[in-house]
């Protein structure tokens, strides 16, 4: 197989790989963006600390508990971590 093919073929698996990429991450933003914008509701318009955000991505890997802890730690009431947590992995 010649040179400028093998090249080609790698830059073409290289594309749609980070294209796949592009499609993933918006939607991962967003469930983690439905998270903090709960946590912040019940802030009443304050802006939720990087404890908080931390706990929401911990919830989009699907660990609800550790989510839901993180939240409670950062002074979240147990009702809004566990709905919160909750929309994170969707």
């Amino acid at each position: 197989m010649r040179t400028s093919t093998r090249i080609a073929g790698a830059l073409t698996g290289l594309t749609l790989a980070l294209g796949g990429v592009a499609f993933i991450a918006p939607a991962a933003h967003a469930d983690v963006t439905a998270c903090i914008n709960q946590v912040e509701r019940e802030l009443q318009g304050g802006e939720a600390p990087d404890s908080i955000r931390m706990a929401c991505y911990v919830g989009l890997t699907g660990d609800h508990a550790h989510c839901v802890s993180g939240l409670t730690a950062g002074g979240v009431t147990n009702g809004t971590a566990v709905s919160a947590c909750k929309v994170a992995p969707k």
